[in-house]
């Protein structure tokens, strides 16, 4: 691509810029904590309700955000994989501008497994000090269930699909020369002139500041009826 022939795009819109480092460093605070135990399982369970706002304003973002931020961007059907893996795209695949075929699988697992791990914290019991606020709506049997997988297989999970992302981003560095931090964090791209930016005014980020607060009110009422339920 001639450089005449690129310009900056903007691909990842402020919120979603917001949601991808806000989650890394709720998920890091979440796995330190639940190590050190302890006093630290507050925090463990603070951050987990976070968590559980954040992933449900992606699941709406997913929907309503930023051109390259809708899930039906990066939704690619298997062919447009293979023609990603052959290195034989079609024109307008885009496959450059937003999550790569390869890049979308590893989002949809972490969002599909944080959500897993989310869901099951809710239920679960470390047998000392800390349950999940709705763990009154399950038998024991069901807790001990989802609580074993919230602390092991879960856990693992994540840890071992983030080490994926990590090493992705780091063989796109040292093998073809390109960062994917620096969009994630300024949110531009040098792309062609031809490729559509995403909306990312005010207008955008202050209805992704009420849908933030839409899903925190959500999580806090979940929250607090769980523990109502069991007074």
């Amino acid at each position: 691509m001639h450089p005449l022939e690129a310009k900056p795009v903007r691909v990842w819109d402020l919120p979603t810029r917001a949601f991808h480092w806000a989650l890394v460093l709720c998920v890091t605070g979440s796995v330190l904590s639940a190590k050190l135990g302890g006093n630290a399982m507050a925090w463990h369970l603070r951050l987990g309700y976070v968590a559980f706002t954040l992933l449900l304003f992606r699941f709406v973002w997913g929907l309503m955000g930023g051109r390259w931020s809708r899930f039906v961007s990066f939704a690619y059907s298997p062919q447009a994989a293979w023609r990603y893996l052959r290195g034989r795209p079609l024109p307008g695949d885009n496959f450059e501008v937003g999550h790569s075929p390869l890049g979308a699988l590893s989002v949809f697992a972490l969002l599909a497994f944080l959500s897993l791990q989310v869901g099951t914290g809710l239920f679960a019991d470390d047998e000392i000090a800390t349950t999940g606020p709705l763990i009154r709506f399950v038998s024991g049997a069901t807790s001990h269930v989802l609580t074993g997988y919230h602390k092991h297989w879960g856990q693992w999970t994540i840890l071992l699909l983030a080490g994926l992302h990590i090493g992705a981003i780091s063989f796109h560095v040292l093998r073809r020369g390109k960062t994917l931090i620096r969009p994630m964090l300024t949110g531009d791209k040098l792309l062609p002139t031809t490729v559509p930016a995403s909306q990312d005014g005010w207008p955008r980020r202050l209805l992704a500041m009420a849908l933030l607060m839409v899903c925190a009110a959500l999580v806090a009422w979940v929250v607090s009826w769980g523990q109502q339920a069991g007074g």
